[in-house]
């Protein structure tokens, strides 16, 4: 008997006519390390909360066929039993937190299970203790990061030591460390306790050669079934986007094996290339030391109200028509320091200078039409009954009348098709671009971004990329902060590194990126001491193929 028997399951949520689940047939067996890939809007999230058991009680709706779960209709479960049983870790981890301590919230799955207190106390030190959470077991959970919430929420389900883990992009908010904690732990949990566990990431790099089995889903169906070999192959053969670069750059070959990983993607390169070493020649970018400074922080020095500093005599001048990447651990000062940039913080210590405005003078007012800034949660911005009024909402507030620029930045963010739909019915990614139209609809000189790949899948992240390139090529000024090292290695120009709230790195991404072990793009940690000067894909088509064709023969090329 299968742990988990899907039977021609088809969910539509309320209101809607489209299926967000289409007469899915599936078997998952006790053990299992499911990935589930696949686009935003594909209907991920929905087939994890079936499984869950969530829809269609939760989220009402119209359900057909079923879901069973060790030969039992998960709809005639005891809800607090299946708990026991299924733990999920929600794609935002806000809507998860109901505590306002780090500590209380580990603490209340146990208290409705009726624990005891002692068995309590011993399941929250030791999730606590395997999370690395001891830091902040007594912070007021609104203190946190975005990625110290979404550990908080996968130590609050490991506590009710479910048998299956199902992880809706768990990952997202997490620096490439953190990410590779939490993904060596579900890895630990399935190999080592015996876990099921289901995942969903877009962020395939990370986690696409850890699954025994990848699950492709469009259009609320599952397209492809199988290893991650197989999927590798089969998605590149149909030019699908949803595969990692290291097993995209070896199909280009047409080699008859496809690494998933980078050990053996190295192995593989240096066998191509006879055990040579090259140096790649980088492009050189835009000299930017004459043009105008758009943001100038000065000796920036700033605590939290009874916290340590934040930000420690921070540093940084930004030029018009940057692309500028900014990443590090989670806790950082990363989004500390946009808000002061946008002027919603005002700094203990040191001076910020937007567009040459004072902004602790006040200056924020004055700039304010020429800024666009996203926070991490775009559900922050929507609050309009539909897409299209989202976008008017904002021309309205900027008193512009300009009203074509609406259809216009929807068409840039494909988003034409959800114009007249309630942003609050969308999935995860597709509210994302949303609140990035409503930003974007005034043509800002200044474009502010913390974690906007966040949920996008790799089609509609190169998109996003694209976009933000031809606006910095414009004269816009661009400023992300990003945990995703392969976006940044792709289109950043600059890439500026920050931890423990201090900026330890700034540069030419190529000299950042390239000499960073744990904030390398795959393509980069596969070309290391083999191939150096190579950070992503199109670099590496464009230097290497023609190496391993045959073309160069020196040392360098």
């Amino acid at each position: 008997m299968p742990l988990f028997k899907v039977e021609n399951l088809t969910y539509y949520y309320p209101e809607t006519e489209k299926a967000a689940l289409k007469k899915i047939n599936l078997d998952i067996e006790e053990g299992e390390f499911i990935l589930v890939a696949g686009g935003s809007g594909s209907g991920k999230s929905s087939f994890a909360r079936a499984l869950a058991g969530l829809i269609p009680d939760f989220y009402g709706g119209r359900i057909g066929g079923g879901v069973f779960f060790k030969g039992k209709d998960i709809r005639t479960m005891d809800r607090r039993k299946l708990a026991r049983e299924v733990g999920m870790v929600f794609q935002d981890p806000e809507k998860q937190i109901v505590q306002t301590y780090v500590e209380a919230e580990i603490a209340f799955g146990l208290e409705n299970l009726g624990l005891p207190p002692g068995e309590m106390l011993r399941r929250v030190a030791e999730v606590i203790c395997f999370m690395n959470m001891t830091s902040v077991k007594e912070a007021f959970t609104a203190n946190l990061s975005g990625g110290q919430k979404q550990k908080l929420a996968l130590a609050s389900v490991l506590a009710m030591q479910p048998n299956v883990l199902i992880l809706d992009e768990p990952t997202s908010q997490l620096d490439p460390v953190s990410a590779e904690d939490i993904l060596n732990l579900a890895k630990r949990l399935n190999e080592e306790m015996g876990f099921t566990v289901i995942m969903i990431e877009q962020r395939l790099e990370r986690c696409f050669h850890l699954a025994d089995r990848v699950l492709l889903m469009e259009k609320g169906e599952i397209i492809c079934d199988g290893s991650a070999q197989e999927i590798a192959r089969e998605t590149i053969k149909k030019d699908v986007p949803f595969v990692p670069p290291v097993a995209r750059f070896f199909a280009g070959l047409n080699t008859s094996l496809v690494p998933t990983t980078i050990k053996e993607g190295r192995k593989l390169l240096r066998s191509y290339l006879n055990e040579k070493v090259f140096t790649i020649e980088k492009q050189t970018s835009l000299e930017y030391k004459n043009l105008k400074s758009i943001v100038s922080l000065k000796n920036l020095w700033f605590a939290y109200p009874g916290g340590q500093e934040v930000l420690k005599d921070v540093s940084l001048d930004i030029k018009e028509g940057e692309f500028v990447a900014i990443l590090g651990e989670n806790g950082a000062g990363k989004s500390t320091m946009l808000k002061h940039i946008i002027g919603m913080f005002k700094p203990d210590r040191g001076r910020v200078q937007v567009l040459g405005k004072d902004i602790n003078k006040n200056g924020f007012k004055e700039i304010r039409k020429f800024t666009a800034f996203l926070s991490q949660n775009p559900n922050d911005y929507l609050f309009q009954d539909t897409v299209e009024d989202e976008l008017l909402f904002t021309l309205k507030n900027y008193g512009l009348k300009d009203l074509s620029v609406v259809e216009e930045t929807l068409e840039k963010l494909q988003l034409l098709k959800y114009r007249k739909t309630n942003p609050r019915e969308l999935s995860s990614g597709e509210r994302q671009r949303v609140a990035l139209a409503s930003v974007l609809v005034t043509g800002p000189r200044l474009i502010i971004l913390d974690e906007p790949t966040r949920g996008v899948d790799f089609r509609l992240k190169a998109e996003l990329g694209r976009f933000l390139q031809r606006e910095a090529e414009k004269g816009s000024t661009v400023i992300v902060v990003t945990h995703d090292v392969e976006f940044a290695a792709e289109f950043a120009a600059r890439t500026v590194m920050m931890f423990s709230g201090r900026i330890v790195s700034d540069g030419e991404k190529h000299d950042v990126l390239g000499k960073s072990v744990f904030y390398s793009p795959q393509i980069g940690k596969i070309c290391r001491g083999i191939c150096e000067g190579v950070l992503t894909f199109a670099e590496a088509r464009d230097k290497i193929y023609p190496l391993i064709e045959g073309k160069a023969t020196g040392e360098s090329a």
